[in-house]
Parts: structure tokens; C-alpha cells; sequence
């Protein structure tokens, strides 16, 4: 749990920069990729990480400006990828300026349980994570190169002149 807005802008600043990552590798031929057809799109996943910020964070009373969840999955990655860092750079700007330490104690409701404000931070990126997960199995699964996030990708061992982990 985050004790300070100053902590949480440092984690999120991470986590932030890797998910952009991923969405920057993404081609337009490649958010049609899914696992069946009853499973989400890499694109409808993607846009769900643009959108989900505003659904969420929107419960705990901070306001700024993002997608609707309704709005379809842009058709571009490029698109995708610049709606991310627009709604990421208003989601902080928001934080930083409507929020102080006091709010993270803050209880709000997360769908009928009364949670700290510091909760929803950490389900925020633990949100991000788990469908960056998802995303890069999907991004294998489409030939594109899966940018490290925690450490080297199997395709950067290489870059730094290393070999790859035993599969």
C-alpha cells in the first residue's frame, strides 16, 4: 500500500514506461490477435488498459480527461498507443493536483466494499500487469518482439550479446 502520492508517482512512473512500451511494439495487423473467439482482441486488451484508468480511478473521485470505455478500439496501434500516454499524462496530472498523502487513506467504494484510495493505486497497476501479460503472449503469438519489462525479452539477451535462458 502506498503511504505517499510521491511513492505511488515513482512506481507508477515504471510501470507506466513499460506498458507504453508494449503498446508502442504493437502493429495494426496485430490487435486482431486473439487466443478463440470468445477472447479479447490484443487491441480490445490494449484499449481496455486506456480506458480502465478513468473506470476505476473514477471511483475514488478523481477527475480527468480519458476515453470512454464505450468508444470502439481505435484501428490504429499508433492510435492506441498515443490515447495511452495522453490518458497516462492527464491521469497524473489529475493525482497531482487533486490529490495530498491524506486522500490515499481516504476510503472510496469498490463496488459495494469501502477500500483505501491507496488500494485502488495498487490494483491500478497490478491491472496494468496482468493484462501486459496476456498482451505479450498475444504480441508472440503475432510475430512481434516482446520488449523486456522486468528484464531482458528472449529476443534482447541477444542485443546485449548473451544467451537466452534454457527454455
Amino acid at each position: 500500500m502506498f503511504q505517499t502520492v510521491e511513492g505511488f508517482l515513482k512506481t507508477w512512473e515504471h510501470e507506466e514506461k513499460v506498458t507504453q512500451r508494449i503498446l508502442d511494439t504493437l502493429t495494426d495487423e496485430s490487435l486482431t490477435q486473439r487466443i478463440t473467439s470468445l477472447d479479447r482482441t490484443l487491441g480490445r486488451i490494449a484499449w481496455h488498459l486506456v480506458t480502465s484508468m478513468k473506470v476505476l480511478m473514477g471511483r475514488t473521485g478523481l477527475d480527468f480527461i480519458a476515453p470512454p470505455e464505450t468508444e470502439h478500439v481505435p484501428p490504429s496501434a499508433k492510435e492506441l498507443a498515443k490515447s495511452y500516454r495522453e490518458t497516462c499524462q492527464n491521469f497524473v496530472q489529475a493525482i497531482k493536483e487533486q490529490w495530498q498523502d491524506d486522500t490515499l487513506s481516504m476510503k472510496s467504494d469498490m463496488y459495494g466494499e469501502e477500500m483505501p484510495n491507496s488500494i485502488f493505486l495498487m490494483i491500478l497497476i497490478r491491472h496494468q500487469i496482468h493484462h501486459r501479460g496476456q498482451m505479450t503472449v498475444l504480441m508472440r503469438q503475432a510475430g512481434l518482439k516482446v520488449p523486456g519489462i522486468y528484464g531482458p525479452s528472449r529476443e534482447e539477451w541477444a542485443g546485449m550479446g548473451m544467451e537466452a535462458p534454457l527454455v
